[in-house]
């Protein structure tokens, strides 16, 4: 687990990195594609055969 102090590292060296006008813009588009990431896993669940198997038809 990530400690306060690394925290606050990483931030600083993202704000020094990619500026204080475009950190906001990345922390945006980082949430969104998390966001899709969650929905394209839960449509593969969503997806998934049940665990009944097939019926047949004779």
């Amino acid at each position: 687990m990530i400690g306060t102090g690394e925290l606050i590292l990483i931030l600083a060296v993202a704000l020094l990195l990619f500026g204080g006008k475009r950190l906001p813009q990345l922390a945006k588009s980082l949430g969104q594609g998390v966001r899709e990431f969650k929905r394209a896993v839960g449509g593969v669940e969503d997806e998934e055969p049940s665990s009944e198997p097939p019926k047949s038809d004779e």
